[in-house]
């Protein structure tokens, strides 16, 4: 298993661009998923626990049906910094080697932009 590292990183340096592009505040503190899936959950599992060890909130995992029948599972490792590309762009380099390590795939970060009232 292995994450495309310079993909990972462009994305999220476009992300945190596109974040303040919009609007966000680069001095608010923001709620970053850093959102791993696979499906082996004793590989996820060991994903997780080492991204603890590192300093993450791991969320619980989650079991997801496709269509063809086969399983995945997938958690999210939670941060909450700064909307620093450099801060974002070492978090994504850690997630990705600690998925790396565990074989897993990494798909990531997101986080919540705007007034939550504004999607009800």
């Amino acid at each position: 298993m292995a994450n495309d590292m310079q993909a990972l990183v462009e994305q999220s340096d476009d992300t945190v661009a596109a974040l303040l592009d919009d609007g966000a505040s680069p001095d608010d503190l923001f709620t970053i998923e850093h959102h791993l899936v696979s499906a082996d959950f004793t590989k996820l599992e060991k994903a997780a626990v080492e991204l603890v060890k590192v300093g993450y909130h791991v969320d619980d995992a989650d079991e997801f049906e496709l269509d063809d029948g086969s399983r995945l599972f997938a958690f999210a490792a939670v941060s909450e910094v700064k909307l620093d590309a450099e801060v974002l762009r070492q978090q994504t380099q850690e997630v990705a080697k600690i998925a790396d390590i565990a074989g897993v795939d990494y798909d990531g970060w997101g986080t919540f932009f705007g007034d939550a009232d504004e999607e009800e």
